[in-house]
């Protein structure tokens, strides 16, 4: 009998400790992952790319995007489900900080590597203008970057 109770015990340990995990890390159900962000709430990036310059052909597609390159991302699930390794990006450089907007995907250095994370905050400080940024799958904001930081903003996915 002492084998079923400690046995019957450890079960039930284990079932609790499962939903507590379930209920901190799953209770944010907007939350891609769980991760307690919800980009439902945030605002989307601005319309880049107008209608009369995506040219339609019947075995082509020609978006015509001044100074635009392409972009790949490393698998750091930060920006998960939206970019990962796999999927390309089109991006163009901000000449000034005006462009930047809440909800638009930058690319920034910090600490000398090129990150690509949302702008979630965009004010003004004793420094001027900072933007604040975050992944999409990240439960945590970064920490504040100037324009100088910023080297491309993202205005479009294909996977």
């Amino acid at each position: 009998m002492g084998f079923w109770k400690y046995t019957l015990a450890f079960g039930m340990g284990f079932i609790v400790c499962a939903m507590l995990f379930f209920l901190v890390n799953y209770s944010n159900l907007e939350a891609p992952f769980g991760t307690g962000f919800s980009i439902l709430n945030e605002k989307a990036p601005i319309d880049r790319i107008s209608e009369e310059n995506i040219i339609v052909f019947g075995d082509s597609i020609l978006i015509r995007i001044p100074n635009a390159t392409i972009s790949s991302y490393a698998p750091t699930d930060s920006m998960l489900p939206l970019l990962d390794k796999g999927a390309n990006g089109i991006r163009i450089s901000p000449k000034s900080e005006e462009e930047i907007q809440i909800g638009d995907i930058v690319s920034f250095k910090m600490r000398g590597v090129l990150v690509v994370h949302r702008v979630v905050e965009k004010g003004t400080d004793e420094k001027g203008v900072y933007f604040v940024t975050r992944g999409d799958n990240n439960s945590f904001n970064d920490e504040k970057i100037r324009f100088s930081d910023i080297e491309y903003i993202t205005i479009g996915v294909i996977w």
